[in-house]
C-alpha cells in the first residue's frame, strides 16, 4: 500500500559521542524489501510502482494520520476554545498523561492527536519532551490481551467458538460464502473461523474502504448485505463475552478500567494519584511537574478498536452498536457539583483527563488509601469524597448511558448519563482484578461460559 508518506521522513535518536553525551537525530528513509519471482530481492511498491511511501503491514497510513490529527483539533476546541478548561499554550505537558499501547500506529496515533491538540504554535519555544507512558507487551492492559493472559484466552477462543458453531451454517453465510468463496483458498466456504477467518475479511475490507481505488477488493466484498452480517457476526465474536461473563469483563478490560477508575478517584482526593507521580518531573525526577503542576487535568490513551468496545461493553454501553470506526474515541469526563459548596443546582463544565480512554479532574486535597479499594469495604468517610462527583462516557461524541446509572440516585437528576462516581466505581469494581497477572492463570480448568446470566453495566 503506498499510503504511507512518512516513510520519507523518519527520524531516530542516535548517539553521537561514545561517553553518552552527546545525541542527535537521524533522518532517514525506509524501503520495504520482498522476494522477487526467482526469490532474488526486490522492493515492495504500490500499484503504480511507488517505493518511497509503501507502508508496514498495520501501520498507521497517512489517511490514519490525518484522522488523528482532526481529532485532537476537535478536542482542542472543546477543552481548549469553548469550555476554557485546558490552556491556549503550554510550557511543557506534564498536566497531561499520554499512553499507548506496544503497536507502533498506537504511539502514532497519540503523538498525532497530541500535535492536534497543541500544535507548535500553542507550544512555548522551551517546550520539553512530553512523557508518553508505554508498557511491556506482557504487562499491556490498554487492550484485551490474549497473548499474555492464559485464562482470557481460553475465554476468548470459547466465545469465538460458539460464534462459529452459531454462525457457520446459516443462511447469512451461505450469503457471504455465494460473494466471496471464489476468493477465498480453494475456493472453499466462508465461514466465522474460515482461513482467512471472518473477521480478518472484515479489516481489509474495512481498510480497503477507507483508501484509495487502486487498493480496492472487487465489488462484491462491498455488497451492503454482506458488510452488514460480516459486522453484525464479527461483534457477537469479539465482544459478546463482554456482555455475558463478569471474568471476561475482568480479564480482557478489567485491569485498564481499573486504572481510570483509581486515576479519577486520585483526582479527586490529590497526592499525585491521578497519574502525575507517573509523567512529571525534570529527567531522573518523579512528582512535580516540569511547570508546577501538581495534577494531571487531560489523559490520553492510543489504543484500538478492541480496546474501545470491550469497555464499552463491559459498561453495557454498547448495545445495537456497530464495530468501532476508524479513530474512534471514549471521552470519560468527571464533572464536580460546585453546588457542594456554591450551592449552585447543575456541575461546572467538565473536567476531565479526555482521551481515547480515560478523564479526570484534579483536586488539591490530602491523599487517601481509596485508590482500588472495593466500594463495598469504603468507609463512610472515604464514601463521602467521591459525593459530588459525576462521570459521564461520550462515545465518538455521542453521550452514552451506562443501565446502572439510571437507577434512582445513581444519576445526576434530570440525565441518566451523568453517573455519580460512587455508583460508576461500583459498577466497575465488579470486574476490575484485584491483580490481573494472578486471574489471568486462575480457573483454567473451570467452564467458559458463566452458570448463569451476568449482565454488563450493574
Amino acid at each position: 500500500w503506498p499510503y504511507c508518506n512518512a516513510a520519507k521522513r523518519f527520524s531516530s535518536v542516535v548517539m553521537t559521542k561514545t561517553d553518552s553525551s552527546t545525541w542527535n537525530d537521524l533522518q532517514w528513509r525506509r524501503r520495504m524489501e520482498t522476494f522477487g519471482d526467482d526469490d532474488r530481492p526486490v522492493l515492495a511498491a504500490g500499484p503504480e510502482g511507488a517505493v518511497d511511501t509503501v507502508c508496514q503491514l498495520g501501520e498507521l497510513t497517512d489517511k490514519g494520520r490525518e484522522t488523528t490529527l482532526a481529532l485532537g483539533e476537535r478536542l482542542r476546541h472543546l477543552y481548549v476554545d469553548q469550555l476554557c478548561f485546558m490552556p491556549r499554550i503550554i510550557s511543557d505537558a506534564d498536566m497531561i498523561y499520554l499512553r499507548a499501547t506496544p503497536m507502533p500506529r498506537a504511539l502514532d496515533s497519540v503523538q498525532q492527536s497530541f500535535v492536534g491538540m497543541y500544535p507548535s504554535s500553542a507550544r512555548t519555544a522551551s517546550f520539553p519532551p512530553p512523557t508518553i507512558i508505554t508498557r511491556a507487551a506482557a504487562d499491556e492492559t490498554l487492550f484485551p490481551n490474549e497473548g499474555n493472559c492464559r485464562r482470557f484466552s481460553q475465554l476468548a477462543r470459547a466465545f469465538a467458538q460458539r460464534t462459529a458453531d452459531r454462525w457457520n451454517d446459516s443462511n447469512d453465510m451461505d450469503h457471504l460464502s455465494s460473494l466471496l468463496s471464489k476468493w477465498m483458498p480453494g475456493g472453499q466456504r466462508v465461514a466465522v473461523d474460515s482461513h482467512p477467518r471472518l473477521s480478518g475479511i472484515m479489516d481489509t475490507v474495512n481498510s480497503t474502504l477507507a483508501h484509495g481505488p487502486k487498493t480496492r477488493l472487487p465489488s462484491a466484498f462491498y455488497d451492503p448485505k454482506g458488510r452488514e452480517i460480516i459486522d453484525k457476526i464479527g461483534t457477537e465474536e469479539w465482544f459478546s463475552g463482554y456482555k455475558e461473563s463478569q471474568e471476561y469483563r475482568k480479564l480482557g478490560i478489567g485491569a485498564l478500567v481499573g486504572d481510570i477508575v483509581t486515576r479519577m478517584v486520585g483526582s479527586t482526593e490529590g497526592g499525585g494519584n491521578d497519574g502525575l507521580l507517573e509523567v512529571a518531573g525534570v529527567d531522573g525526577d518523579l512528582g512535580k511537574g516540569r511547570g508546577g503542576e501538581s495534577g494531571i487535568k487531560f489523559a490520553m490513551s492510543g489504543c484500538h478498536d478492541t480496546t474501545l468496545a470491550g469497555v464499552l461493553s463491559s459498561l453495557g454501553a454498547f448495545e445495537g452498536e456497530k464495530w468501532p470506526p476508524y479513530t474512534s474515541h471514549i471521552a470519560v469526563e468527571l464533572f464536580k457539583d460546585e453546588s457542594m459548596k456554591t450551592k449552585n443546582s447543575f456541575p461546572s463544565e467538565p473536567a476531565p483527563r479526555q482521551s481515547f480512554l480515560g478523564s479526570s479532574r484534579k483536586k488539591t486535597k490530602p491523599a487517601s488509601l481509596i485508590m482500588r479499594k472495593p466500594t463495598g469495604e469504603l468507609t463512610a468517610e472515604e464514601k463521602a469524597k467521591l459525593r459530588g462527583h459525576y462521570v459521564r462516557l461520550r462515545y465518538n461524541d455521542r453521550p452514552v448511558a451506562i443501565p446502572g446509572c439510571r437507577l434512582p440516585g445513581n444519576h445526576l437528576e434530570g440525565d441518566e448519563t451523568f453517573c455519580t462516581l460512587q455508583a460508576f466505581k461500583a459498577i466497575a469494581d465488579k470486574f476490575i482484578p484485584r491483580i490481573w497477572t494472578e486471574a489471568c492463570v486462575e480457573g483454567l480448568d473451570d467452564p467458559a461460559f458463566p452458570i448463569s446470566p451476568e449482565p454488563a453495566g450493574f
